[in-house]
Parts: structure tokens; C-alpha cells; sequence
């Protein structure tokens, strides 16, 4: 049986830092660095290392990610059977949805990072990086899109939300937990792959859309909405209460966004389960608020809800495909 290629890229992050005052840590290791502080890569996989960025993990871009998915449609085409991401754990959540929206190959594209950096007693992104190539190199993983690996643990982009700021055991999968896990070096997934949406195309170079995600709040007057509005954003994401509430006092903004042509999106703040569409009728209900055109997100957490948002505007949707889109990328399965 031959040795399974798989291409890592870097793009800093905790994985990648060390300290050069012995005490606060800066991304610092390139590709290759990560690779060769894992031996046992090598009896595993012919990997081959590209540094992509060095970034902390706050400070990644689109263009970042846009680089990534050429560079690992590159790979795929050179015969590589599937592809690993390292960055920063803080924005995974997002940068992996990015991803996925854009991926359109079987082939597995695996982001992963670490908690704790390599000058830290303890650090993970070794392992981290070893299940990550296990993982892409893996028939299991196949037609799955962009999995998050970290701890051994395997998440669908969809789902994977950075549940704590520190510790290794950080990730979660909401709302019915991790797709998988690996176990003596053996990946190990709950259920088969899922029908997936079509990718969204890469539109290089052009700016981002502006889109605002916004937290409703006790005594929230909308004040902040109407502030966005006037500074010409394309779309606002609203963290509602509950399923998809806002205050009473906040509708008459929400219905000026709308008005001036602003594409906006609910979702719930609670950090767990969808939103609603026909449960309660009051002002500020996401009965109202569908009504106005509000544009329900389901189950996507407010965060992948602006991805989303952002990217579809990037590609020229109008309100109509927002809401199809949303519609279906925001159900279970999504």
C-alpha cells in the first residue's frame, strides 16, 4: 500500500509560537518547523509544508483563507489526498466555516491548532498536528468538507464553537456534539457523510462586504443599529434573545435597516439551538421580525451567520437567495 500524500499549510497561531523573553509568546515557527516536531509524521504520510502566514489568530483574513483554498486545491491536484490548515484557535470557528463554504472536493481539508504553545510543559499542537493528518489521509473523512481537529476529537465546521478560552478540551460541537473521535491512531466517525450544499466561489481581491454582527441587550434601543446603518454597512446579523427576539423598543431600527435596504439576519444568542419562526407574536418576536423580512439563521451560531452573510453578499446574492441560502445552510444537516 503506498504512503498517502498530504499537504499541511501554516498560518501561525499559538501551534506556531514560541517566546523570545522566556515569558509572552509571538508566532514565530514556519510550516516546516511544525512538521519536524512530529516524527512519527513521516511513517504516516509524505507530507509536504507550506507556510502560508504567520499570523495570530485574531489578525487572519479572508484573503488568508482564500490563499488556503488555492493552495490546497493545488495539492488535490497534485495528487494529495487530503489537506491540513494549522492556525490560531481563537477564530477557528469561523475560519473553518469559511472554508467549508468555499471547498468543493471530496478530499478532506483538516483545520487544527494548539492551546498551549511549544515552549509550554504539556503542549498539544504536536498531537493536534498528528490527528490532523491522520485525519485527511483517512477514507472516513472523505466527503465530509472542512473538519476541525483538536484533543482527538473531530468537528464539522457547521458546528465547532470555541467553548473556553484556555485548556486543551476547549472545542464543542452544538447542538448534538463531535462528529468523531481517534483512537490509537484510528479515526473513528458517529455517522456517514452528509449531502452538502454547493461551494460558494472565491471572489478574489474585492474588499469584504461590510456586515455588523450586533448582541441585543437589556435596554437595547436599536441606537447602535441605526449608527451602522447610517455608516453604510451592507448587513447586520443580530444576536437575538431567546429564538430570535429583540426589544420591543429596538423594531423601529430594525425596520429602518430594512428599509434603507440592509440585508438582516437573526440568530440566537443563546450559544445553543435555532431560532424560531411561528412560536411567539409579540412586538420584537421572530414572528414580527420574519414578517419585516428579518431573515432567520436556524441553527447557526450568530458568528457563522456573518460568514455566511458577508460571503453570499461578496458573490452578489440578493435578499431572496440570502434567505434560501440561509434557509438551507441554517437546518441541522446544513
Amino acid at each position: 500500500m503506498s504512503t498517502p500524500r498530504v499537504g499541511v499549510a501554516a498560518l501561525g497561531g499559538t501551534i506556531a509560537m514560541t517566546s523570545r523573553t522566556g515569558r509572552e509568546v509571538t508566532p514565530t515557527l514556519a510550516a516546516d518547523d511544525l512538521i519536524a516536531a512530529v516524527p512519527r509524521l513521516g511513517d504516516l504520510a509524505d507530507v509536504t509544508a507550506t507556510t502560508v502566514a504567520t499570523r495570530p489568530s485574531a489578525s487572519v483574513t479572508s484573503a488568508d483563507l482564500a490563499a488556503v483554498i488555492e493552495w490546497a486545491a493545488a495539492q488535490v491536484a497534485q495528487g494529495a489526498c487530503g489537506v491540513v490548515v494549522t492556525q490560531g484557535t481563537d477564530s477557528i470557528e469561523e475560519s473553518a466555516y469559511w472554508l467549508d463554504l468555499h471547498w468543493d472536493r471530496p478530499e478532506p481539508l483538516v483545520v487544527t491548532g494548539a492551546m498551549r504553545p511549544p515552549t509550554t510543559p504539556g503542549a498539544d499542537g504536536p498531537a493536534n498536528l498528528l490527528a490532523a493528518v491522520l485525519t485527511a489521509s483517512a477514507q472516513e473523512a472523505r466527503g465530509r468538507g472542512v473538519l476541525v481537529v483538536l484533543n482527538d476529537t473531530v468537528h464539522t465546521a457547521a458546528e465547532v464553537l470555541k467553548g473556553r478560552s484556555s485548556h486543551p478540551d476547549a472545542f464543542v460541537s452544538r447542538p448534538f456534539g463531535p462528529l468523531g473521535f481517534l483512537e490509537e491512531e484510528r479515526l473513528h466517525m458517529r455517522a456517514p457523510a452528509a449531502r452538502r450544499r454547493p461551494a460558494l466561489p472565491v471572489t478574489k481581491g474585492a474588499a469584504p462586504p461590510s456586515v455588523a454582527l450586533l448582541e441585543t441587550h437589556l435596554d437595547d434601543t436599536g441606537h447602535v443599529l441605526d449608527l451602522v446603518v447610517r455608516a453604510g454597512y451592507d448587513g447586520v446579523v443580530i444576536a437575538g434573545f431567546g429564538v430570535g427576539h429583540v426589544p420591543e423598543r429596538m423594531v423601529d431600527a430594525v425596520q429602518r435597516a430594512i428599509d434603507a435596504g440592509v440585508i438582516v439576519a437573526v440568530a440566537t444568542r443563546a450559544g445553543n439551538g435555532p431560532t424560531h419562526e411561528a412560536s411567539y407574536g409579540y412586538a420584537g418576536s421572530e414572528v414580527d421580525l420574519l414578517a419585516r423580512g428579518v431573515i432567520a439563521a436556524g441553527w447557526l451560531h450568530p458568528r457563522k451567520a456573518r460568514v455566511l452573510l458577508v460571503e453570499l453578499l461578496r458573490d452578489g446574492a440578493g435578499v431572496e437567495q440570502v434567505r434560501d441560502e440561509f434557509a438551507q445552510r441554517g437546518t441541522v444537516a446544513g
